[in-house]
């Protein structure tokens, strides 16, 4: 035999035996049962690292808990936009999803995901925005910014976009997007322009870039006193849920009260308190009130913010 047919006789031999040795081992899966599942925690940032160090030891818990459900490890997957998660979301990619109200509200709306918790931050399990200016500019009421620029934080941002915008509208005010370093913004609108970050929003009202700001309540109550002190709030929307937990819409009733019950006592043991600080998250709770309310009030705003644009 030339050693090219001791070639191939080497490698049909081979052949067999990898495909013999892999079918005995699905053979021994299905004698086995199902292989163990994954449940997969998802968000969206543009810091995938920094979210999954946050995110994989709550991933790892609920995984370690939910073993009557055949799942065995923790995963976490980090979109870069509203739309990747919605596909993940829909498809069954991910499991669990956690962001604020407007950005869940168009998840929940597209795919029919379940929303199971609220999740409060900084002790808080409700937020609003404050629109404020330094009180030097004599911009006192929400009136008073019409032909002027303000600093949002980003297109995604619930406090930062949906609910001031939806505010100004409201008001029978316009608000229009502008880019730009100086933006020119015309008598009869209020133009709006993203800083990125609460931080960039409150510079850029120091500095004079813009004639006003919008933040959260948080982020604002957070300012040092003594530069607070130079700030006039001109007007403040309604609360809504700070954040909150959405499941995918095929996610097994069962398991959903299950994941309800992990998340609601993990403030109680210190093992668990150690998860949620970082998870930079106080406690998960039940959302205030009737949960199709608080959606459907938060599809109005989006419905009357695309509206206008």
């Amino acid at each position: 035999m030339t050693s090219s047919k001791y070639t191939f006789a080497l490698f049909a031999a081979l052949a067999i035996l990898f495909s013999m040795t892999f079918g005995t081992v699905a053979a021994q899966d299905e004698e086995d049962g199902e292989a163990a599942r994954t449940i997969v925690l998802g968000d969206i940032s543009d810091d995938p690292a920094k979210k999954i160090e946050r995110m994989q030891p709550l991933a790892d818990f609920l995984a370690e808990n939910l073993g009557d459900f055949g799942i065995e490890v923790g995963e976490v997957r980090i979109a870069p936009d509203l739309e990747t998660m919605t596909e993940w979301i829909a498809n069954g990619e991910v499991d669990l999803y956690f962001d604020s109200v407007f950005p869940a509200t168009i998840v929940i709306n597209e795919t029919g995901a379940q929303p199971l918790l609220a999740s409060w931050k900084d002790n808080v399990g409700e937020y609003h925005t404050v629109f404020f200016a330094p009180t030097s500019s004599g911009l006192e009421s929400i009136d008073d910014l019409q032909g002027e620029l303000v600093a949002y934080d980003e297109p995604s941002s619930t406090s930062g976009f949906l609910l001031p915008t939806a505010y100004l509208i409201n008001n029978d005010l316009v608000p229009v997007e502008k880019t730009g370093v100086r933006p020119t913004v015309d008598d009869d609108e209020v133009g709006y322009i993203f800083s990125g970050d609460d931080e960039n929003t409150i510079q850029w009202v120091f500095s004079g870039r813009v004639a006003a700001g919008a933040l959260d309540n948080i982020a604002f109550s957070e300012i040092p006193e003594d530069v607070r002190e130079q700030l006039t709030i001109i007007a403040e929307t309604e609360p809504v849920p700070r954040s909150v937990v959405v499941a995918q819409p095929e996610m097994d009733e069962a398991l959903q009260d299950a994941i309800i019950a992990l998340l609601v006592e993990l403030d109680e043991t210190e093992s668990g308190l150690e998860i949620l600080t970082t998870f930079k998250t106080s406690r998960f709770d039940e959302l205030p009130g009737d949960p199709d309310e608080i959606f459907e009030g938060i599809l109005e705003l989006v419905a009357l913010v695309e509206e206008q644009q």
